[in-house]
């Protein structure tokens, strides 16, 4: 009965949690869930670890698969490449291989000769997967995971057959194994310094040496009485660091659609103006030029009449990740109307190198887009302004870019009209036509 205000308390925290990790729908939370769904059963089995008979011995092996499934699961969601093949068979191994080996050291005498095997797989299995996977990825943090448990089997086999206090090392000795896995692989996965790292990782450190300094305690201080609950604070500990860390993916994520469009995941004009506010200020403090390019696309409106908006939004898409491509990391490509996108060109930069960037990103256009089922082609205007050339403030500089773009755009009808007039002459009177700055072959 000692246990059941340790398994209120999870089961507390486990659907507080669930309450944070639905309003956070990743895959990640639901790992996360699963793995403290695990931590209640470890609990809940542990109020009838003490029953007589086979009972007891059941519930004991399901109360600590549990407790290191939910370690290793921890270790998973924490991985990068998890939705590989590679690392899904990675996951099934350390599970089985847990599962095994516990079953084995609680259920049969702890010199039984099926123990070296099972201690052996705990190594080998990782090992096998690596291996089997090497050609196509061997991230390093999978070969940490395969030291860790070939280090693991070896000190099985050195300590496990000890009597008295072979089964007691060797379980203690799996469980450390786990959740120091969970430290490694949450300081790789989670390298930033927020509150929320911290917590979770200093958390999995201390659930970690609690497999090690208890049955230390036990040993050598038999006099120290320390309660259950001091044993069970890092599991707390790393449940506020796991909320913590949802709350703050949840910001970065609110912040991040409010400085970006939703569609094309470009910066969108509050983001355009601040870069280009800081862009100008860093010009001006190094008496340097700072290049605005605007771009209209042409056309773009016959396509959402003609194909739909789905359609346009594919183009929007595919446009952007075309102007993104061609640019510099230092400089900016952002969306700033329906089908209107700016380009901030930093220092060194010139009104030639600015023409020349203006002309390359119409170049992408010039050959057919190919959007599914539909091909597409559509033009771009673009207008440049130069810092301190053209402008010396923001709304000025932005102002001629504009102008140069609606005169760029004017040019091209006007070399357009008489092409479309010839074409449109040798076609019957009552025959409709397209725009000649559109042509769509579905």
């Amino acid at each position: 009965w000692n246990a059941l205000p340790d398994l209120a308390a999870v089961g507390l925290l486990t659907a507080a949690f669930a309450s944070v990790a639905r309003r956070n729908q990743t895959h990640v939370s639901k790992i996360w869930l699963t793995g403290w769904l695990m931590i209640a059963l470890h609990f809940a089995a542990s109020l009838f670890s003490d029953a007589p008979g086979s009972w007891g011995v059941v519930a004991e092996i399901v109360g600590t698969i549990a407790l290191i499934w939910a370690g290793v699961l921890f270790m998973w969601a924490s991985v990068p490449y998890r939705i590989e093949v590679s690392s899904q068979w990675m996951l099934g191994s350390l599970l089985s291989a847990n599962a095994l080996y516990i079953g084995l050291i609680i259920a049969r005498p702890a010199n039984d000769w099926t123990l070296i095997p099972a201690s052996v797989l705990l190594g080998a299995a990782p090992l096998a997967v690596a291996l089997a996977w090497m050609r196509k990825t061997h991230p390093p943090l999978r070969w940490v995971l395969v030291a860790l448990y070939g280090a693991l089997a070896i000190f099985l086999l050195l300590f496990q057959m000890r009597p008295d206090i072979g089964t007691l090392v060797a379980l203690n000795a799996v469980l450390f194994t786990a959740y120091l896995g969970c430290c490694i692989h949450f300081f790789f996965g989670y390298r930033r310094a927020t509150a929320g790292a911290f917590v979770t990782i200093a958390g999995f450190f201390a659930w970690a040496n609690v497999f090690t300094v208890g049955p230390f305690m036990v040993s050598y201080w038999p006099s120290i009485h320390i309660e259950s609950e001091v044993w069970n604070l890092p599991k707390f500990v790393v449940a506020l660091g796991m909320i913590l860390l949802l709350l703050e993916d949840q910001i970065a994520h609110n912040q991040y659609l409010a400085l970006h469009d939703h569609l094309t995941g470009l910066p969108n004009r509050r983001l355009y103006q601040d870069r280009l506010a800081n862009a100008l200020e860093r010009a001006r403090r190094s008496q340097t030029h700072t290049a605005l390019l605007m771009i209209d696309l042409d056309g773009f409106k016959q396509i959402n009449d003609t194909l739909g908006h789905n359609v346009g939004d594919l183009v929007l898409e595919r446009v952007a990740s075309l102007f993104a491509s061609r640019v510099r990391r230092s400089d900016t490509v952002a969306r700033t109307g329906g089908d209107e996108f700016s380009v901030i060109l930093e220092d060194p930069t010139s009104r030639e190198d600015a023409q020349r960037v203006g002309h390359s990103l119409t170049q992408l256009l010039s050959e057919p887009l190919e959007l599914g089922e539909h091909t597409v082609r559509i033009g771009a205007s673009v207008g440049i302004a130069m810092f301190p050339d053209d402008a010396s403030e923001m709304e000025d500089l932005c102002i001629a870019a504009d102008l140069r773009m609606y005169e760029a755009k004017q040019d091209s009808r006007e070399l357009q009209a008489p092409e479309t007039a010839r074409a449109n002459s040798a076609l019957p009177c009552l025959e409709p036509h397209r725009p000649a700055s559109l042509q769509v072959v579905e």
